[in-house]
């Protein structure tokens, strides 16, 4: 019934810049929060960045600065702009977004899309 497609992800050297999509698809969707989160390994999964639907934001610390977020919400799509990229920063990011349809709430994620920060 949702499905968010991610889209962006690659390899970039330290200090570059990437940025990654997230689109939400579906019939009579409203999109509330819209997060990323990221999976390295040998890490647990860490929240990166949020947004709600008014435009309220946050970061994780290690981000702060070089991140940002924002959102269309006519696409239901979510923004994650990285910058000053570091080889800490490489990981799987995946997108979450909670999603409501005919009233029931769908917490829902994207497959995933890697983040590769090396020289």
């Amino acid at each position: 019934q949702v499905q968010l497609v991610e889209s962006g992800g690659g390899l970039v050297q330290p200090g570059g810049s990437l940025r990654l999509s997230c689109a939400a698809s579906g019939n009579n969707l409203i999109v509330n929060t819209m997060r990323w989160y990221r999976l390295a390994p040998g890490k647990e999964r860490e929240l990166v960045a949020g947004i709600t639907r008014g435009g309220s934001t946050n970061f994780a610390d290690s981000v702060k600065e070089r991140f940002t977020i924002s959102r269309d919400i006519a696409k239901n799509t979510v923004y994650l702009q990285m910058n000053s990229l570091k080889p800490e920063d490489t990981a799987v990011y995946y997108c979450n977004a909670d999603v409501y349809i005919a009233g029931s709430r769908y917490d829902s994620w994207g497959q995933g899309t890697q983040v590769t920060v090396s020289s």
